[in-house]
């Protein structure tokens, strides 16, 4: 098993090789900008192919979700990855789109087995055979970035027993393959039209370059093998958690060695059952860890599916820490806030949470957000706890926030990712607990810990002193302005923020005015001109009042046909919704 500060010495001692990598690949961890003349034929094939498969989809007529989802298949493993990683960001697709994704088939090929013996000898720079007894030929799992064997570790001289692990492998080359893609797909997207739904809601830039990051930190086993120590560390006290010990000596930046972990999936109620579990018991605990994660370490599980979860000797032990979430102590209090404001049913307290925890985009429409808010908690906020619909709501307050310019921090889009997995879980094995429930008491009764009842009386006894002192010239403002209002020196500013819709409508309105009226006087300046002896002419009329007459059916050609296009297309647009 190992700790933190092995991780980091180990760390330190392959930092040349991941920075060579790294460098090589990427620069401050971003893609690589390759100018067209340095591109190998390998990766002219690869555009030409990915062109083909876009081609082929019709990628020029618009992007639906179903043609989003067969586009990736077609492209192959990595792409099927990008689209799983796609289904858990619903802050950045719209969810149409992220419910199709969901329906990619995951099945990946698995790598030959000598692939993989070649795979691990080649990180340790030795047999296989010098460090484990056995390795299972089949794989437990294969993925498009890594897959997984079950394997014995050789006995140690003072051990007498064999140590069953497991071995997770990455792909060979799988970092290259997926740099290289998304480099393609980025200049791709710039080819794109922009027809369709998907490039008008969403930067397909961002979009790509969010997937990217999410993928690293999978490929990093280094991250992985931290996150697993840190996880451990966290929950060292909470005797019913647990996770898989990590064997440190034999983990790579290709290979991840640890402990082999039987039981059962937290999902599988006939074996719980059948085994004497108290399906109650391990709903109420697994609710309680995942809170303690987030509201206490501020590091959580954020992709806490059944097949991530097991049972094993009475314990909930949690799996694969390549996806972990992470919260600032800022962030939660905003989250507490926010939490308590719904829970009030206070409007502008909740306005105020979502400005300051998500990142705004130029100048938030207040009003425009204070409708949608009040609508959202009118919908949820008198919505008993036990009977709400989480992943709904999370989702109705992403859709809002998403539409006002509002973007959630990368670690509370996991949180609502990770809030629907167990949720799904808790419908499995237990329906009746009360998540939501278990969720406030958690925050109420950490608020009433740490309650400074000092602090809180000075900070009440501040504002109420405050309110007296202004309270007094109440008085004197109300007389002054019925003195204003009774002389007629009263004045009103009134401040119209008109929506972004209104502003298009004005705008287009007076620009077509102010064209027709330049056809209109055209026309007439021609007409004039026809009546004249100006010379030269062209049957029979001035050549000048011909142009203005011929420039003038142009223009008036050109926008009748806009309009008409314009209307088509907004049709289009309401029926794709």
């Amino acid at each position: 098993m190992a700790d933190l500060s092995d991780i980091v010495s180990k760390m330190r001692k392959m930092a040349d090789a991941q920075a060579d990598r790294a460098e090589a690949m990427a620069a401050d961890g971003d893609l690589i900008s390759q100018d067209k003349k340095y591109r190998s034929a390998e990766d002219n094939a690869r555009f030409r192919e990915i062109r083909g498969v876009l081609a082929r989809n019709k990628i020029t007529r618009g992007i639906s979700p179903e043609k989003l989802r067969i586009i990736l298949e077609e492209l192959g493993p990595t792409y099927i990855k990008l689209g799983q990683i796609m289904s858990m960001h619903s802050d950045i697709l719209p969810k149409r789109y992220c419910d199709e994704l969901a329906k990619l088939n995951f099945d990946v090929p698995p790598m030959p087995f000598s692939e993989v013996i070649e795979i691990i000898e080649e990180s340790y720079g030795c047999s296989y055979l010098d460090v484990f007894e056995h390795i299972e030929e089949n794989a437990l799992g294969a993925a498009s970035i890594a897959q997984v064997h079950r394997a014995t570790l050789k006995k140690d001289a003072g051990e007498g027993k064999s140590r069953d692990v497991i071995i997770k492998v990455q792909r060979r080359g799988v970092f290259e393959v997926m740099s290289r893609d998304i480099s393609l797909l980025h200049r791709l997207v710039k080819l794109m039209p922009p027809v369709g739904d998907l490039k008008n809601i969403v930067d397909l830039d961002m979009v790509l370059d969010e997937m990217w990051t999410v993928a690293r930190e999978e490929m990093d086993f280094f991250k992985e093998a931290c996150n697993i120590a840190e996880f451990k560390k966290n929950n060292k006290d909470i005797r019913y958690v647990g996770c898989p010990d990590l064997y440190m000596e034999y983990t790579t930046d290709k290979v991840l060695v640890m402990e082999y972990i039987g039981g059962c999936a937290i999902d599988d109620v006939e074996y719980l059952v059948a085994n004497g579990y108290d399906l109650e018991e391990i709903g109420k605990k697994f609710v309680n860890s995942f809170i303690k994660q987030v509201m206490d370490d501020g590091f959580f599980h954020a992709d806490p599916h059944p097949g991530n979860v097991r049972i094993m000797d009475g314990k909930i032990i949690w799996l694969d820490m390549g996806m972990m979430g992470r919260l600032s102590d800022r962030d939660r209090r905003l989250m507490v806030r926010g939490v308590r404001s719904i829970a009030m049913h206070d409007i502008q307290a909740t306005v105020n949470a979502v400005i300051d925890l998500g990142d705004v985009s130029g100048k938030p429409d207040r009003d425009k957000l204070y409708g949608e808010i009040k609508t959202f908690l009118d919908q949820y906020g008198s919505v008993a706890f036990g009977s709400l619909d989480i992943s709904a709501a999370l989702q109705s307050l992403m859709d809002i926030m998403k539409e006002n310019g509002i973007a959630l921090p990368h670690g509370m889009t996991m949180l609502c990712r990770g809030l629907a997995h167990v949720q799904g879980v808790l419908a499995t094995i237990s329906p009746d607990i009360n998540m939501m429930q278990i969720a406030t008491t958690k925050i109420m009764s950490d608020f009433m810990e740490n309650l400074d009842l000092t602090e809180e009386m000075s900070k009440y006894g501040r504002a109420i002193y405050r309110a007296a002192d202004r309270g007094i010239e109440i008085p004197v403002l109300l007389s002054q302005v019925m003195k204003e209002y009774l002389a007629g020196q009263s004045k009103v500013n009134i401040n119209i923020n008109p929506s972004k819709e209104f502003d298009e409508l004005i705008y287009s309105s007076i620009r077509n005015m102010v064209i027709g009226l330049g056809v209109a006087a055209l026309l007439i300046a021609s007409s004039v001109m026809c009546t004249t002896s100006m010379e030269p002419r062209v049957f029979g009329i001035p050549v000048l009042g011909a142009v203005g007459f011929s420039f003038a059916m142009v223009v008036s050609g050109f926008l009748i046909l806009r309009n008409i296009g314009l209307k088509i297309l907004a049709r289009r647009r309401r029926r794709r919704r």
